[in-house]
C-alpha cells in the first residue's frame, strides 16, 4: 500500500501525469496513512489474524485507496495511460486457447478460464489481499537454494505498480543488491524497453510502456526476458551466466541507484477508446480500430463485482 501515494504524485508515475488535485490528495493521503485507516487496519489484520478484521481491512483499503484512482479520473488503474473501459489487452486469446487442436497439443483436460467468482469471493470473505501471507520470507528461501528469482512491473500499472515491486526487491536484498545500480535491458531490436537492477540470481525490472500484463505491451522484451531467466543469464544482456549457488555469485548490474527515465505524457489517452482499437507495441500508443473481434473484452472477469462489490483482479 505504501508505493500507491508515490505512484500518483511527482515524481511517481514516470508519464508526467498527475491524477488529483490537491485536495484529493490530501483526502487520498489520509485514507492511507491516517490513524485507524488503511496502513493501521492492515498492521492490525497481520497482528490478529482474524477473517473479519483482514475482511474489513481489505475493503477500506480496496474502496478508499485503491478506487481512488478510477473513481476520480476513470482511468484504468491496470494502466494509467488509459481511460475505461479499456480495450486492452485484448481477451481472445481464451477462445484460442479453448480450441481442441491447442488444448489437445499442450495436454489440457478442461478448458481455460481466466478467473473464478467462487474464488474471488472465498478470498474476499477472508481479507486475503491485506494478509502478510510470507512472500518475501519464501523468495529469500528461493535465493538461498539456488534458484533464480526475477521480479518485474510494467510503469503504467498502478494496482501493481513498479515502486512497491521495488520496495519488495529492496526489503528481499540478497548479498549485493544493494550495491547494484540500474542499467538498460538490451534486445534483439536494439530498443531499450526498460532497466534492471541485478545481483547474482535477483533481478528486479521496470519495463517501459507497459500496463499490468507486461507480455502483451512489451512482447518482446518479455520473452528475451523469460528466456534469459529460465537459462540463468543476466536479464540486461543474456550474456553472463549468473544462477545457481555459488555460480555468478560476483555478478552485479552497474548504474544508476534509481531508474530515473521519464516517458512523459505522449502515450496518454485522453479519450476512451473503441473496443476494436489495436495496440500498436512499437509506439506503445492505440493504432487504427478494426472490425469487431469475438470475445473483445478485457480480462475476462476483471472489473465485474463480486458479492462484496469489488472488482476481481488478476
Amino acid at each position: 500500500m505504501d508505493a500507491y501515494y508515490n505512484y500518483t504524485v511527482f515524481p511517481g508515475n514516470t508519464y508526467d501525469y498527475s491524477p488529483f488535485n490537491a485536495s484529493v490528495q490530501e483526502q487520498f493521503y489520509n485514507q492511507l496513512y491516517g490513524p485507524g485507516n488503511c496502513v493501521d487496519q492492515i498492521k492490525d489484520c497481520a497482528a490478529r489474524g482474524l477473517n473479519n478484521i483482514c475482511e474489513s481491512a481489505d475493503n477500506f483499503c480496496y474502496y478508499l485507496v485503491e478506487e481512488v484512482l478510477p473513481d476520480n479520473t476513470n482511468r484504468d488503474e491496470y494502466d494509467i495511460r488509459e481511460l475505461q473501459p479499456d480495450p486492452f489487452p485484448y481477451a481472445f486469446y481464451v477462445d484460442y486457447l479453448n480450441t481442441p487442436e491447442v488444448q489437445k497439443a499442450i495436454g489440457a483436460y478442461q478448458n481455460f478460464s481466466e478467473s473464478s467468482s467462487t474464488v474471488g469471493n472465498a478470498f474476499s470473505t477472508t481479507g486475503d489481499d491485506n494478509r502478510e501471507v510470507g512472500t518475501i520470507e519464501a523468495l529469500k528461501k528461493l535465493l538461498e537454494q539456488g534458484i533464480y528469482v526475477l521480479l518485474y512491473a510494467g510503469d503504467a500499472d498502478y494496482n501493481c505498480n513498479w515502486l512497491g515491486g521495488e520496495a519488495v526487491a529492496h526489503e528481499i536484498n540478497p548479498p549485493g543488491f544493494s550495491s547494484a545500480g540500474y542499467t538498460n535491458i538490451s534486445t534483439s531490436d536494439a530498443t531499450v524497453h526498460g532497466q534492471v537492477k541485478q545481483a547474482s540470481s535477483f533481478a528486479f525490472a521496470r519495463i517501459y510502456e507497459s500496463g499490468h500484463e507486461v507480455p502483451f505491451y512489451q512482447p518482446l522484451a518479455s520473452l528475451e526476458i523469460f528466456e534469459r531467466a529460465i537459462k540463468g543469464l543476466d536479464i540486461a544482456t543474456g550474456e553472463c551466466k549468473v544462477s545457481g549457488r555459488g555460480n555468478g555469485s560476483g555478478y552485479l548490474t552497474k548504474g544508476t541507484a534509481q531508474s530515473t527515465y521519464r516517458e512523459g505524457n505522449g502515450t496518454i489517452v485522453w479519450d476512451v477508446l473503441p473496443v476494436s482499437a489495436i495496440y500498436n507495441t512499437t509506439t506503445g500508443m492505440p493504432g487504427a480500430a478494426v472490425g469487431k473481434r469475438a470475445s473483445s473484452g478485457k480480462r475476462g472477469l476483471q472489473g465485474k463485482l463480486s458479492h462484496a462489490g469489488k472488482k476481481f483482479k488478476i
